[in-house]
């Protein structure tokens, strides 16, 4: 059975199984991505006969109504929704939405007695506005009361050297393009997500990856039944606000409507948020949502369910479709909810992961979100815990890079794991799996041998030190936290200058985490270029004394405990280039012992 079909639609055609709601253009609610350069190059291509590439239209299956009788699925647009919107702005006339959500024209102007080397169409501009040789905006010409025979005698009686047969022709051949030819691959109804986003993948002259939260947004907008657009806005309203609250001023200006809902009032509280430890995106919020409300990790599950399918009997069914609908719009809820993201946030931020540069996946926090959003709506972990087993949970997570490979199929595990065996037990059944005293002595020891910086081993290392209220490397004044948050920055403890004019020219040696720490910045003006035993023995010789040239430190007690809390082998006083080796290996199992030591105090 062949998987797709391929038909030839005039542009006209096209355009009015758009309008008569034939086909949905989920992304025409959505920011236009396109310059407005793009729109006038696919103008002229069309105009000159050019190749525009194919769309790609995905049937939706037959739903079988509540009644006994069946609904024919509709059609949605899913690759070909800039060209289509950009003819839609050009042609037709309607506007676009710009990135701000406010509803902007796209005029193209056209001059019909361009000669060979001119330009023939322009994105307008004031000066194509007054210009007697361009014709300001080309939707005017295929407007239905459009008089070809008058405007061609206006236009002659402005340009008195220009034959009414030349632009008769040029006026033609832009009505032409009505009748351009635009393949369409029409995908079956039967086919898989993985099917379709592998057909995508291939037929894209991009390369373009199509992911199942843009399947799962295409479905919610191009529903018309439940609620389906309000709910779209939503999701894009607050993933735009998240990282933009001054958003909310104008949002109450473009889209009022959408203010009164349900989903307005949850998100009030955005315009006044500047945190940015989670700024979700739109397919972080569908995931979380999904999740926590279906207890399934695959978003292609999502758009079967959207659709109403019955995974038992393989049928689509009305009421499985609102149901879905019903219940991702609670998860949606649930998610913006100020107190459960305030609280959840809170939760990682109050575990050392004070900064978005210490998070390293996305993937990690959204199923954090995920168990938190489910234990405070269930009763199996009384409230006051949560947090604790949030934070726990998190880092194990980090630590272990459960999300990061085949992060679908691991959640999708996880989540019928708690559901079979409650999440307390699945917890400890992991806690003592994956974090044994091999993984604490050895794995993590060698994952720390490493030069990258965003290491979720290093960056954990750092959120511990946060937890605990460290101080800089030789100060009493500046902690990590604030170099972290404020100005600060990782430096060398074995200066890198120092180790290349000592034989370490390799990048990956000199720039091993174990020899970074965070100082600030008079510390590191006193460092300079010196060899360890030289700057360590300078901040030790000074305590007891008045006189403070390297650090702040005055006492020598306060010395050896902050060498403690920066992981600092005691024997540092007396370390040359020569020791750089033996000094990596004893930090690694510092650094290892104090993840530990933080973990299990969470």
């Amino acid at each position: 059975m062949s998987k797709y079909n391929v038909n030839q639609y005039s542009v006209n055609t096209l355009l009015g199984f758009i309008e008569g709601g034939n086909i949905a253009i989920p992304e025409i609610q959505r920011p236009f991505v396109w310059k407005a350069s793009k729109v006038r190059d696919l103008i002229d291509s069309l105009y000159n006969g050019y190749p525009t590439g194919y769309i790609i239209i995905w049937q939706n299956g037959n739903v079988k109504l509540k009644d006994g009788s069946s609904s024919v699925g509709k059609k949605i647009l899913i690759d070909g929704q800039q060209r289509i919107t950009a003819l839609m702005a050009a042609i037709a006339g309607q506007n676009i939405l710009t990135e701000n959500y406010e509803e902007k024209p796209i005029r193209i102007a056209f001059n019909p007695i361009a000669g060979e080397d001119e330009e023939r169409f322009a994105v307008q501009t004031p000066v194509h506005m007054k210009s007697p040789m361009w014709i300001a905006d080309i939707s005017e010409v295929f407007k239905p009361e459009f008089d070809s025979y008058g405007f061609i005698e206006e236009f002659t009686a402005k340009n008195p050297s220009v034959s009414k047969s030349e632009v008769n022709k040029a006026i033609l051949k832009l009505l032409g393009i009505q009748n351009c030819q635009i393949g369409a691959i029409e995908l079956i109804p039967q086919l898989d997500i993985s099917e379709v986003t592998e057909i995508f993948v291939r037929i894209n002259s991009q390369g373009k990856r199509l992911n199942e939260a843009d399947f799962a947004m295409s479905k919610i907008a191009a529903d018309e039944g439940y609620g389906g657009n309000l709910l779209r806005k939503a999701i894009d309203y607050f993933c735009h606000l998240a990282v933009e609250p001054a958003f909310y001023s104008k949002l109450k200006t473009v889209d009022a409507e959408f203010m009164q809902s349900p989903y307005g009032a949850k998100m009030k509280w955005l315009k006044d948020d500047y945190d940015d430890i989670y700024d979700p995106e739109y397919n972080d919020m569908l995931r979380v949502s999904f999740m926590h409300q279906f207890n399934r990790g695959k978003l292609g599950d999502l758009v079967s369910l959207l659709s109403g399918r019955d995974f038992k009997d393989r049928s689509f069914k009305e009421e499985i479709a609102e149901n879905s609908f019903k219940k991702l719009a609670n998860g949606i809820l649930n998610f913006m909810s100020e107190y459960n993201f305030k609280q959840f946030v809170l939760a990682i931020k109050s575990a050392g992961f004070i900064s978005s540069k210490l998070i390293n996946s996305m993937m990690t926090l959204d199923f954090a979100y995920t168990l938190f959003l489910i234990l405070q709506n269930g009763d199996e972990v009384a409230k006051t815990e949560i947090k604790r087993y949030i934070q726990k949970w998190f880092v194990l997570s980090v630590l272990t890079g459960r999300y990061i490979s085949s992060p679908e199929s691991q959640m999708d595990r996880d989540l019928r794991g708690i559901k079979d065996k409650g999440f307390l037990i699945f917890f400890k059944e992991n806690e003592e799996s994956m974090l044994s005293d091999t993984f604490w002595n050895v794995r993590l020891v060698q994952s720390m041998e490493t030069s990258s910086i965003s290491s979720p081993y290093f960056n954990t290392y750092l959120a511990a030190q946060v937890f605990f209220g460290d101080h800089s490397l030789l100060s009493t004044t500046s902690k990590v936290e604030h170099l972290i948050t404020v100005a600060g920055d990782v430096h060398h403890i074995f200066p890198k200058e120092y180790l290349k004019q000592n034989g370490y020219n390799d990048k990956s040696l000199y720039n091993q985490v174990a020899n970074y720490t965070y100082l600030d910045t008079t510390v590191n003006i006193a460092v300079g270029k010196k060899a360890p035993s030289d700057y360590f023995n300078q901040a030790l010789s000074q305590c007891g004394t008045d006189k403070l040239t390297c650090g702040t430190i005055a006492e020598e007690s306060v010395f050896w405990e902050n060498l403690d809390a920066n992981c600092i082998p005691h024997r540092i006083t007396t370390m040359t280039s020569s020791d750089y080796p033996e000094f990596l290996k004893e930090r690694r199992v510092l650094m290892a012992k104090k993840i530990r030591d933080y973990y299990e105090k969470l």
